[in-house]
């Protein structure tokens, strides 16, 4: 019989490039959802539909019942083209985390698989950092309380008594994530900018490259380990935002813009080593394509 696997936010861009991935493999997939009509991906691959909600954990224990792995991608974040609320999402991670591994404790499920932000590292300036580096949060303000709850998040997953993985990806880009689309509307529109004087680096990771890693996650299973899933070559805002501007045909992106998060320049050395597993697209230059 083949594994059966539950998703937890199957709806979100994560959730929908991640799906049909699962089910081509060959896994039994369960969407846990808030809204079954809205799943319209996750139905159209043959993943079997189940309403759920993380602040509810009765129907969080019916949705995991007879799953063999549980895997976590709610979050409630803003983006171009979805509506969002950060104090909202660092309450899913905090808050609602605790019930997810309760109620996955409840339902038997033996295998959990969190997504989590590679910006947990972020420390400012052109430093590498590794699953291993972490700065003090000493700054107010949305990032600084993003990394925070995060941080819980993780823990509370640690200490769960479960078998676990965390995945912790780079910034998102490609199809349906909205952001390279506004890059390149803004950019044709010239009104893209630089995040202040555009220095800052920034580590992304295409969805496409996400939802695969999160294949090959599942399959080699390093048990109880936190992964950094992006690209090979984090850039500065400056080199990408250029890019962009010259593939749209418009002048470079003129600095002085809101500063959009901390700088973070993360090395994927070791997912790609324990999950033989490379990121098709390579650089911002390769997934940026139009």
């Amino acid at each position: 019989m083949s594994t059966r696997i539950a998703v937890l936010g199957a709806t979100g861009v994560y959730g929908r490039h991640l799906l049909p991935r699962l089910t081509a493999a060959g896994y039994r997939v369960r969407a846990l959802v808030r809204s079954p009509a809205a799943a319209v991906t996750a139905a159209a691959c043959g993943a079997e539909l189940a309403t759920a909600d993380i602040f509810d954990e009765a129907s969080l224990r019916a949705g995991l019942v007879g799953c063999d792995i549980a895997i976590n991608l709610a979050s409630n974040l803003p983006g171009p083209i979805s509506k969002g609320d950060y104090a909202k999402n660092d309450q899913l991670r905090r808050e609602g985390t605790p019930n997810w591994v309760r109620a996955c404790h409840d339902a038997g499920v033996a295998r959990i698989l969190q997504q989590s932000i590679a910006m947990t590292h972020a420390g400012g300036g052109d430093a590498w950092a590794d699953e291993t580096t972490f700065h003090p949060l000493e700054q107010e303000g949305i990032a600084t309380s993003a990394i925070s709850a995060v941080r819980a998040m993780e823990a509370t997953i640690a200490a769960s008594g479960l078998d676990w993985l965390v995945l912790r990806g780079g910034l998102f880009y490609g199809p349906g994530t909205g952001f390279d689309d506004d890059w390149f509307a803004r950019a044709r529109a010239a009104k893209l900018r630089l995040p202040e004087e555009g220095n800052d680096y920034v580590s992304l990771v295409h969805i496409a490259d996400m939802a695969a890693a999160t294949v090959a996650a599942i399959g080699r299973w390093p048990s109880r380990q936190a992964l950094i899933v992006a690209d090979n070559h984090p850039a500065p805002w400056r080199d990408i935002l250029s890019y962009v501007c010259a593939v749209a045909g418009s002048n470079p992106p003129a600095p002085g813009g809101r500063t959009l998060m901390p700088s973070f320049r993360v090395t994927n050395r070791r997912a790609r080593d324990l999950l033989s597993w490379e990121p098709l697209y390579v650089d911002y230059r390769a997934g940026l394509v139009r």
